[in-house]
């Protein structure tokens, strides 16, 4: 059985250790990784009770974890809110990706993608990022999903995957510090706990086919939350046994879709 990346990082800081290397602790408290064998929900577009069969919440940062549940914190990591463009324009203009003097746009959902160019701009961002993340530690939730880690794909060609990882790596230590563990989200080719990444949220991981390249990375410790009959169908039948699975409608909304395997 492989064995995750976080059990070969501890066990290079004890060898470290006991040659007198070893540096500070990358978290203060261990992360709790999310339950196994349970169902999770998604809510990110407004809350919802839950059947006792759910076990694990993913919420927007902005709501109230929910009570006995494993509570999942949503921050957007890599591009602005919508509704948070204000902040952006008035506060850290100068940490929006620009392509000849206009914000670049994730055309889906209307989103400015961060920039990430340089190491001095990645360490503001993760400051800022870094808070939020903090605040979802305060506000009681256990992990943290940290969204559009393949912003760079959409960033016309300016910021490349070595960036990317660079920043990421920063965002998961800070998670880390707050004793939150991290969900990596996208990009389900790399491996991302060769920076730190517990567990995944694979979103459409049936329709893309990718469900096996998480499952790989994180074993057990997959959420994948599907959006089509078709596609939810598939991951019932060919990942269900291993991963939680959820078929949510698009907006996420209190009174939209919800199923499970």
């Amino acid at each position: 059985m492989r064995r995750p990346a976080r059990f070969a990082a501890r066990l290079v800081a004890l060898v470290l250790l006991g040659s007198g290397l070893a540096a500070a602790p990358a978290y203060a408290v261990d992360p709790t990784l999310p339950p196994v064998g349970t169902d999770f929900d998604y809510q990110l577009g407004g809350n919802r009770p839950v059947p006792d069969r759910v076990g694990i919440e993913v919420r927007d940062r902005g709501a109230a974890p929910a009570d006995g549940l494993y509570n999942v914190c949503y921050v957007n990591g890599f591009q602005t809110q919508e509704d948070e463009k204000d902040f952006w324009r008035e506060q850290h203009w100068d940490l929006v990706l620009k392509d000849d003097g206009r914000a670049v746009v994730d055309e889906g959902w209307g989103e400015w993608v961060l920039d990430l160019r340089t190491p001095a701009k990645r360490r503001a961002l993760a400051r800022i990022v870094g808070r939020w993340v903090a605040g979802c530690a305060d506000d009681g939730f256990a992990g943290v999903e940290l969204d559009n880690l393949d912003s760079y794909s959409r960033s016309h060609g300016l910021i490349s995957r070595t960036q990317t990882k660079k920043y990421a790596a920063l965002l998961v230590r800070r998670a880390h510090r707050a004793g939150l563990a991290v969900a990596q989200k996208n990009m389900a080719q790399w491996d991302g706990t060769t920076v730190g990444f517990d567990f995944a949220i694979a979103e459409e991981c049936a329709h893309w086919r990718e469900c096996g390249s998480y499952v790989e990375h994180y074993g057990r410790h997959v959420l994948a939350v599907e959006y089509t009959r078709k596609d939810f169908r598939r991951a019932c039948r060919t990942v269900a046994d291993e991963i939680a699975v959820v078929r949510r409608d698009v907006p996420l909304s209190p009174h939209g879709v919800r199923r499970w395997c």
